[in-house]
């Protein structure tokens, strides 16, 4: 099996990696081993580039085999993070995402060799984990049985292009937009049933970014 370590900035993007993404790679003979970011007893959120570094570096460096990619959201990145302030000139969510990943990429290149760089695989969710259960308005509701919310998710959904383009205002940002419909919302529980309801197909074909994270993971069984 190809080992994939996931570091994770929360329990829901962990919960999504181990329920929905592991279900979809392990027959490729691809093992995700999803993580939160962090050492024990202070795992999860705040995602800082000396945290995320010091577990990038010691996945890669202790499982020679193995390789490395990230799971964490654009939305409540600290400011002082690289690529963070030449991110907020951009204006596409391409753009955005490629100023993190690249200037964390140079980051890195000083701390890994050539070897351990090539099996590092960057991605950073736009802007956030729930707006991948927009891909899906009516799936969503009924995944987390609330299915007389659907046209309140459609209506979000429709005011954007994708997805993945549902801003990261603290007001807007998409799991903002749920818990101000849903109070009750349990983000790791509700995202994951959500997400299985809408189906990882789904998720791919309305979320450009996201498909090519996994598509960049699927090619490495041709190696």
């Amino acid at each position: 099996m190809i080992r994939v370590h996931v570091i994770c900035e929360g329990q829901t993007e962990e919960m999504f990696a181990k329920e929905v993404l592991g279900r979809h790679f392990r027959p490729m003979g691809i093992q995700l081993v999803p993580t939160l970011i962090g050492t024990k007893g202070k795992r999860g959120g705040n995602v800082t580039l000396k945290r995320l570094s010091f577990d990038i570096i010691t996945r890669l460096q202790a499982d020679r085999g193995g390789y490395c990619t990230t799971f964490f959201d654009f939305y409540g990145l600290p400011d002082n993070f690289p690529g963070k302030a030449e991110a907020a000139s951009k204006t596409s969510i391409r753009e955005k995402a490629l100023s993190i990943t690249s200037a964390l990429v140079k980051h890195l290149h000083y701390e890994l060799e050539p070897d351990e760089m090539r099996r590092f695989i960057p991605y950073i969710q736009m802007y956030e984990f729930e707006a991948l259960l927009f891909s899906s308005p009516v799936a969503f509701a009924r995944g987390i049985n609330r299915v007389n919310l659907t046209g309140y998710f459609q209506k979000i959904r429709d005011s954007f292009a994708t997805p993945e383009e549902i801003n990261d205002s603290p007001v807007t940002a998409p799991s903002k937009r749920v818990t101000k419909i849903i109070r009750s919302y349990e983000k790791p529980l509700n995202g994951t049933l959500g997400a299985i309801a809408i189906g990882l197909d789904k998720i791919r074909d309305e979320c450009a970014l996201f498909n090519e994270w996994i598509s960049s993971l699927e090619s490495l069984s041709r190696y």
